[in-house]
């Protein structure tokens, strides 16, 4: 199970922790918070002005985990580090589709 994924009402709810401005794209990994939460900490390079970060995350987790973009929304932090990324869809087959692509990372 990974622990920043989710089943929600609709689909499932990711936590995120942005890094915009940062030197390439890319998806880190699983870090855990202070509050004792984990998170997915993601990084891209566009600058957290007029939503253009926000889309770039959005861009890079579909490409990463071949979801449409139009199934992905920011539900919760879009203006701030941490946010919250609803998969719209079966759970169990988004979870699925996640736990697959963690052991691919490995």
């Amino acid at each position: 199970m990974t622990a920043f994924a989710a089943a929600a009402t609709g689909g499932v709810r990711v936590q995120i922790r942005l890094t915009p401005k940062a030197s390439r794209d890319r998806v880190d990994g699983p870090v855990s918070e202070a509050d004792g939460g984990t998170v997915l900490k993601v990084s891209v390079t566009a600058v957290p002005e007029d939503g253009k970060a926000n889309a770039a995350l959005i861009k890079l987790l579909s490409k990463e985990w071949r979801v449409p973009k139009s199934g992905m929304d920011i539900v919760q932090g879009a203006t701030d580090r941490r946010k919250v990324i609803l998969i719209t869809g079966e759970p169990g087959d988004i979870l699925a589709r996640l736990e697959q692509w963690m052991a691919t990372r490995k």
